[in-house]
């Protein structure tokens, strides 16, 4: 691409999403603008269109289609007890403090189709703690959020999240929480009983609340870094002294602008405390 292409594609990213600000309130402005552009070229590919502007009418016009669009921008990287060691380091230094609180909130913000939650919830029922818990999941993405609601799955990957359930150090069979529904399982619903999901914008939304602890694992990677050090400070304030946050294998607080609020607690498993 030459010179003068690069510039003018550079200068229609902008305006759309500065566009998307201004008409839907979603800033998408200081995401990772390599991420951006690879995400944005995949919808352009797939609407067949040839360039940022021709799609620029549609999306002010038509709700449906922002929507559409959105879903490229959402990150939707998980599993069930996806890195087992991450569960394994809660069930041994994060769970003995929460046995304190008689009762305590977790906060999974950006979380996609629900499985880090339902995991969440897997693993507090394992340790007779799933009732005196609050579990909150959020997205922007609402059709992610319908998926976490429903709490069906397709039943390979469930069976696969299986081992990484064992591997965490599961004390039963995953097999108990969920039923076999031609090619899918589904969840029971005692599991979802005590997660509320909702959407919820990290970029624009203010607290969620005081909570006990909050996962926020490979998000903050597509923000740059003015925005990281945004969703930190939110996540620091949302927390209660005490409180763990817990990010993704790749993610570290280093050199943000929270990094000597917290302690950590495990720098393989990305768990953090805030300072009381």
């Amino acid at each position: 691409m030459q010179t003068d292409e690069i510039e003018i594609a550079k200068i229609e990213v902008d305006l759309l999403l500065e566009a998307i600000y201004r008409r839907y309130g979603y800033d998408f402005r200081n995401y990772s603008r390599l991420s951006l552009e690879r995400r944005l070229t995949q919808f352009l590919i797939d609407k067949q269109c040839a360039s940022y502007s021709e799609i620029m009418g549609r999306l002010l016009r038509d709700k449906n289609y922002f929507y559409e669009l959105s879903t490229y921008f959402s990150v939707s990287v998980t599993a069930l007890f996806r890195d087992p060691y991450f569960y394994s380091a809660l069930r041994e230094k994060v769970l003995p403090f929460l046995k304190t609180w008689p009762y305590f909130k977790i906060w999974h913000a950006g979380c996609a189709t629900g499985e880090e939650a339902y995991s969440m919830a897997i693993l507090l029922n394992d340790e007779q703690l799933l009732n005196r818990a609050m579990l909150y999941g959020t997205d922007i993405s609402q059709s992610a959020l319908e998926t976490a609601k429903a709490g069906v799955y397709p039943l390979d990957i469930v069976k696969k999240g299986s081992v990484n359930y064992l591997k965490s150090g599961g004390s039963a069979s995953l097999s108990n929480y969920y039923h076999a529904r031609y090619d899918n399982a589904v969840l029971k619903s005692s599991l979802n009983k005590g997660i509320t999901f909702s959407l919820h914008n990290l970029v624009i939304d203010k607290s969620f609340g005081e909570m006990q602890m909050i996962v926020c694992r490979n998000v903050l990677i597509y923000f740059n870094q003015d925005l990281k050090n945004q969703v930190l400070q939110l996540f620091w304030e949302s927390l209660e002294y005490g409180g763990f946050l817990c990010l993704g294998d790749t993610e570290s607080l280093m050199f943000t602008s929270v990094a000597d609020k917290f302690i950590t607690v495990d720098e393989n498993a990305k768990i953090y405390k805030k300072k009381i």
